[in-house]
Order: structure tokens, then C-alpha cells, then sequence
């Protein structure tokens, strides 16, 4: 085992569950993206081959597959934080937005008495 090996090892054994699991999370979609990305282009690349295609409409239809890959990927990450969040019921930016309203709106009540 080298150094790198132990000051990784380390890192996750510190590593707050919630963190580790979203780590987890992201690595396997990260993992799965990749996977579809690869099939993708080796697909695009056999029908510009065979002439099916030219290599300008295949640039083309990669780079609208990564553009729509990269989107639905930033959404479905985001819905399994979200899930996440709910799940172990963390606070969101939006429920101390709300919190912060109401301390103000209280605030200013008790300036007028």
C-alpha cells in the first residue's frame, strides 16, 4: 500500500456519510454517462465508415448527444440530492430563506411595541 493509497483510504473513513453516499452517487453516474458516451460515439463512428453518414453530420449528432447527455445527467443528479436531502431531512436554502422571513417579519413586530 503506498502513501497515496493511505491518505485516500483515510479521507473516506473521515468522510461524513451523507458526503460518502453522495460520492457514491455521483461516481456511478459519472460511471454509467461514460458507458453511454463511448457506445455513442463508436455507433456514430461505424456509420461514418460505412458512409451511412458524413463526419460532419456525425460531429453534429455527438455533439448534440453530449450537450442533452450533460443536461439530463445535471437533472438527475440534482433529483437524486434532492431525494438525498429529504430522505435524511436537511434544512434547504429555501427553508432558511423562510426562516429568515419570519425572523425579520418578528423582528419588525417587536420594533412596534
Amino acid at each position: 500500500m503506498t502513501v497515496e493509497n493511505t491518505a485516500s483510504s483515510d479521507q473516506t473513513s473521515e468522510r461524513p456519510p451523507l458526503a460518502e453516499l453522495a460520492r457514491k452517487i455521483l461516481l456511478a453516474s459519472v460511471g454509467a454517462v461514460a458507458l453511454v458516451q463511448e457506445e455513442a460515439e463508436t455507433f456514430i463512428h461505424k456509420l461514418i465508415e460505412k458512409g451511412e453518414i458524413s463526419e460532419k453530420e456525425g460531429i453534429g449528432i455527438l455533439k448534440d448527444f453530449r450537450e442533452k447527455r450533460k443536461k439530463k445527467a445535471e437533472e438527475e443528479l440534482d433529483k437524486r440530492i434532492s431525494a438525498l436531502v429529504n430522505r435524511m431531512n436537511i434544512p434547504t436554502k429555501s427553508d432558511f430563506d423562510a426562516l429568515n422571513e419570519k425572523i425579520s417579519e418578528l423582528a419588525e413586530k417587536l420594533k412596534k411595541k
